[in-house]
């Protein structure tokens, strides 16, 4: 499809999802695209949930995942747990070797505290071009994103036309509150993070991510030094922070 016609696809569709149910968006999504559809998982409560509504459900939906080569050892344990869960693979995305090696040459082994240009830099090498190939020729792809984990996520909605991708992005679970994601899982003995018991709402890169106090927003976790409100490694917003929508350019 090209983009003037995913872009008029995109307000169809997110006129519909408000009166849905997450397994039926994700439903509406495969059958108006003909092509690739994947979801890209960092194995969180609410990925967790999508891969059991994707899975339940039987859609022809491709799994992928950002091993950045700095995660949890407790997010290997809960990937390898949802392989054997659901009888699949998850397909695997590294940093290119030589990009990492540059990178690390450059700003050392955790130069990325020393500046926001330079945590920034580490996610695009590590996050940010391994996911352009994860998506390389979709015309979907499903995402973890709910509104209430930032004021920066509120902003966004159920379907989106992703024009540097050139694709439909659709959050399914974008209106559900973090005990929704809870209680599924705890209903469906969906195999979850053992951090998340342990304060870490929300896990990214063993370096970058710290436990959240009582009453820290959820995201509070993710790059703690920064001071900036609108944290964000550059999957879902272009480089300074703003929301990708239809028409605009990053």
């Amino acid at each position: 499809m090209n983009s003037i016609k995913l872009s008029g696809l995109a307000d169809k569709l997110n006129q519909q999802m408000a009166s849905l149910a997450p397994q039926e968006r994700l439903t509406a999504l495969r059958q108006a695209l003909p092509g690739r559809v994947v979801f890209t998982t960092s194995f969180g409560i609410e990925d967790q949930v999508i891969t059991q509504l994707i899975a339940s459900a039987g859609l022809d939906v491709a799994f992928a995942t950002l091993d950045t080569g700095r995660l949890f050892p407790q997010t290997y344990t809960v990937w390898q747990e949802t392989e054997a869960r659901y009888g699949m693979r998850i397909e695997p995305f590294y940093p290119d070797a030589r990009a990492t090696e540059d990178l690390v040459r450059a700003q050392g082994i955790n130069g990325f505290y020393n500046s926001v240009d330079a945590r920034k830099a580490c996610c695009g090498v590590r996050k940010v071009e391994p996911l352009a190939r994860s998506l390389a020729g979709a015309q979907g792809w499903i995402t973890g994103l709910r509104a209430d984990q930032s004021d920066h996520r509120s902003g966004l909605e159920f379907v989106s036309f992703d024009v540097q991708r050139n694709l439909l992005k659709l959050s399914p679970i974008f209106d559900w509150s973090r005990d929704d994601c809870l209680r599924f899982t705890q209903e469906h003995a969906i195999p979850v993070n053992s951090l998340h018991g342990q304060g870490f709402l929300s896990i990214g890169c063993a370096p970058c991510t710290r436990a959240i106090a009582e009453g820290e927003p959820e995201r509070a976790g993710r790059w703690w030094w920064e001071q900036d409100d609108k944290k964000e490694c550059g999957l879902h917003f272009s480089a300074d922070g703003k929301i990708i929508r239809p028409g605009a350019s990053a």
